[in-house]
């Protein structure tokens, strides 16, 4: 995976242009509104999402591809990054919240639930995690090689995994579920490219 990213990165810099998913800017309305102070962003990319919150949170950023790194650290002075893996790296302390954006569905089941508890390792009691991710109402859910339930390689080399409502809630089984939802995605290219998806989203508390 690491490879394939870097690879993108290089090639095609910016991917999905600069401007933050929508679902970044609710997410920091959500979390203004609790009072928090630090977020950490597993997956961060570029920056292009680190950037809404680092103007008012002290931000975190994990990122496994240099090539996005050294784009980020440009793009986005004012967060700290950091470079790992998300499924393992741990910041030296805990986090008021995490912001985890289109990076669970890249895996198979059991790197999903190592995410999610390594995520839920770095967060505060009490504190708050927002995740995104693609929907089994998307059209590319069913599409191609079938490699686990919910999971297909839907483009030659690059599978996601599908949630539904229940399975997500699954997922986070164990944590104080807050609100769930979907809705539509558009990512759009720096050459003025556009796709549209259904993501799925969910808010949870960490049990004190």
């Amino acid at each position: 995976m690491s490879e394939y990213w870097s690879q993108r990165f290089t090639q095609e810099g910016m991917i999905w242009g600069s401007e933050p998913s929508p679902t970044a800017l609710l997410a920091r309305d959500i979390f203004r509104r609790h009072q928090l102070k630090s977020v950490l962003v597993p997956g961060a990319g570029y920056g292009r999402n680190t950037k809404v919150f680092s103007e008012e949170f002290q931000t975190y950023g994990i990122e496994l591809s240099q090539a996005a790194l050294e784009m980020a650290v440009d793009w986005d002075p004012m967060s700290c990054f950091i470079a790992g893996s998300a499924l393992d790296y741990r910041l030296d302390k805990q986090v008021d919240a995490v912001y985890c954006y289109d990076v669970l569905h890249l895996f198979l089941e059991e790197d999903r639930r190592r995410l999610i508890a390594n995520c839920l390792e770095q967060l505060r009691p009490g504190g708050l995690l927002f995740f995104t991710s693609f929907s089994d109402e998307d059209s590319n859910f069913g599409c191609g090689r079938f490699l686990e339930p919910g999971t297909y390689e839907y483009k030659e080399g690059k599978f996601a995994h599908f949630f539904s409502e229940a399975d997500l809630r699954e997922h986070f089984a164990g944590t104080e579920i807050l609100d769930t939802g979907s809705q539509l995605e558009t990512l759009r290219s720096p050459q003025g490219a556009t796709h549209t998806y259904i993501l799925r989203t969910i808010i949870a508390r960490r049990a004190l």
